[in-house]
Parts: C-alpha cells; structure tokens; sequence
C-alpha cells in the first residue's frame, strides 16, 4: 500500500499537533514548493532522504508498438529520484 497524501496530513497532525487545516496547509505548502522548484529546473535536495533532478531528454526515434509505425518522440523533461545513501541503508536494513 502506499503513502498518501491524506496519510502524511494525518501523521502531521497526529505528530505536531496542528489543527487539520494548519495540517493541510502544510502539507500543500511544502508539495507546492517542491513542484515550483521542479518545473523551474531545479533539483530539489532533501538531506538524508535524497535528491529529485530534472533531466532533458532529447527528440528521438520510436515506434508504436501497435501498429508498428515509425514516429518521432518530441524532447521533453522528466524528473528522477536518487536516494541518499543513508535512506538507502535505513531500508536495505545494514
């Protein structure tokens, strides 16, 4: 199952004692920040959990594998996630 979004608004205001609008807010706030930052073409480093990083991917040759016809892929921008080394050993459990 996975973490929500619902899920870390309700750790916030079990957590910290905000009320759940003050949790919301939060919560909306800081995911705001971190896709501002991203569609700006910043990397957004957390530390000890890891780094998001907007990456070019240039125009390129593909095909549809429906109809096996030729098709030219536009350029584009894709975001990744490179977790920390101690994020990394936290969940591999060393």
């Amino acid at each position: 199952m996975a973490l929500t979004k619902h899920d870390i608004v309700e750790q916030v205001y079990n957590e910290l004692g905000f009320s759940k609008n003050q949790s919301i807010e939060t919560v909306e706030a800081l995911l705001e920040l971190i896709k501002a930052s991203l569609e700006s073409g910043e990397d957004v480093l957390v530390s000890g959990f890891g780094k998001f990083c907007v990456k070019k991917k240039n125009e390129r040759k593909g095909r549809n594998p429906a109809t096996g016809e030729d098709a030219i892929l536009p350029a584009r921008r894709v975001v990744t996630f490179k977790c920390s080394g101690k994020l990394r050993k936290t969940v591999n459990g060393n």
